[in-house]
């Protein structure tokens, strides 16, 4: 934090955060007051998430082709206009639920162009990626905390359309921040690659995609992690988010559920505290080993637990997905080569939200067939078998940290780590 270009980062991602926490109140209460139900809440909630997942990718070759931080300006700059659009509907009280959804899915298309450069500029503004991980995933948890109940009250005060209209700003200061970074020059072996000579900017983009698909499938570590997490998000954590929501909501009654909520986000911030302090030496083994906390929250609600146990497996969780989250992300951000840095994260952020609305999709047939008390056990109980298949892979439990980058272009991929050479398995060469 005593750094201005890492301090200026971590503003623009905490004020980011705060407004995409107060947005989903304003667009609930927005639609519901206009006398739209659910189903046109959803509806606009999956405009935006499918305009995320399928542009992602192409988020990632921008961020990597050109200037990453211009693309996330101009990002920021897209998203102030289609909130500020969103707000002016609310505000007239001419409320069209197409135009509703079509804001939506351009402020998601534009939330993919931003999203992948982030892994791209923590490590050129901070010398502990982790550190720089655990402090932003600190400060987004508070945020996580503080951008509904914020939102609730200006609601309250003005409207849904007065919400939109702070979260605008949320990313105009987002936008300033970035604006004002000076970021060191990207070395030689790190630059962008040249264009093809035939075959214009659609080739460009295809070998672009071709050459981040290689870098991302190189890595078992790396693939290994996103097919497992593909299907806790269908099994466990897609239908675990509704089914929670839903059955707190019917036996304690809203007020228990967002204090549990709120215990969760607590947890969060706990989480990424530690994960600044804990520098395992396998840092994918340590984080599946916190995710053994993941099957808490479902199993705690499945069990018919009272609202205290329900809070307390809920921090729990929160913690566990911080810790992983901040092992995760610098794990990525320090094994991959900074030229290929976007795509890659863009190719593991869209294995890892594809399926979550699959999941989200199938809590409901799947309560209905099985009960929601059975299905939230077993969404508990494959949680844990999905720490413990993390686990047993071995280029997952033997990758090993690393602190410094060698950035050599030949051997681009090899890292350095407490005096030994690590490939991209993971696996030690003698130094």
């Amino acid at each position: 934090m005593r750094s201005r270009e890492f301090g200026l980062f971590f503003v623009a991602r905490g004020i980011a955060r705060l407004g995409d926490m107060m947005a989903p109140v304003a667009l609930a209460a927005g639609l519901i007051m206009h006398g739209y139900g659910a189903g046109a809440v959803g509806l606009a909630m999956a405009s935006m998430t499918a305009c995320f997942a399928g542009f992602v990718l192409f988020g990632g070759v921008f961020a990597d082709r050109f200037n990453a931080r211009a693309v996330m300006i101009g990002a920021d700059l897209a998203r102030v206009g289609t909130q500020l659009a969103t707000a002016g509907l609310f505000l007239s009280g001419d409320v069209v639920l197409w135009q509703v959804c079509a804001l939506s899915a351009l402020n998601g298309t534009a939330s993919a162009m931003f999203q992948p450069g982030i892994a791209g500029i923590i490590p050129r503004i901070a010398d502990d990626v982790q550190g720089a991980n655990a402090s932003i995933r600190t400060a987004e948890s508070a945020m996580t905390l503080a951008g509904p109940a914020a939102a609730g009250a200006l609601v309250g005060l003005t409207s849904p359309g007065g919400v939109y209209a702070a979260h605008a700003g949320t990313y105009a200061v987002s936008a300033l921040c970035l604006a004002l970074l000076r970021l060191p020059p990207r070395p030689a072996d790190d630059a962008p690659p040249e264009p093809p000579a035939k075959g214009g900017r659609g080739r460009a983009l295809r070998a672009d995609l071709a050459e981040g698909w290689r870098e991302f499938s190189s890595r078992t570590w790396m693939w290994a992690v996103i097919v497992v997490w593909m299907v806790f998000m269908i099994g466990s954590w897609g239908p675990t988010v509704p089914l929670v929501a839903a059955e707190v909501v019917r036996e304690y009654g809203a007020g228990a559920y967002g204090v549990v909520n709120s215990v969760m986000g607590a947890g969060m911030v706990v989480g990424g505290l530690v994960a600044m302090r804990l520098r395992p030496a396998h840092p994918l083994r340590a984080g599946a080993i916190a995710a053994l906390g993941f099957g808490a929250q479902p199993a705690a609600v499945g069990l018919g637990l009272p609202v205290p146990a329900i809070a307390g497996a809920m921090a729990v969780a929160g913690a566990a997905l911080a810790f992983w989250s901040v092992m995760w992300a610098t794990s990525v951000q320090t094994q991959v080569p900074p030229a290929a840095l976007s795509r890659v994260n863009a190719y593991e952020i869209a294995g890892s939200v594809a399926m979550l609305p699959v999941g989200n999709a199938l809590a409901g047939p799947a309560a209905g067939a099985f009960g929601a008390h059975a299905v939230l056990v077993f969404n508990g109980g494959l949680a844990v078998l999905t720490a413990c298949t993390l686990l047993a892979v071995p280029a997952i439990r033997n990758l090993r940290r690393v602190d410094g980058i060698r950035k050599d272009p030949v051997k681009a991929d090899t890292r350095r780590t407490d005096g030994r050479m690590t490939d991209r398995s993971g696996k030690g060469k003698t130094g």
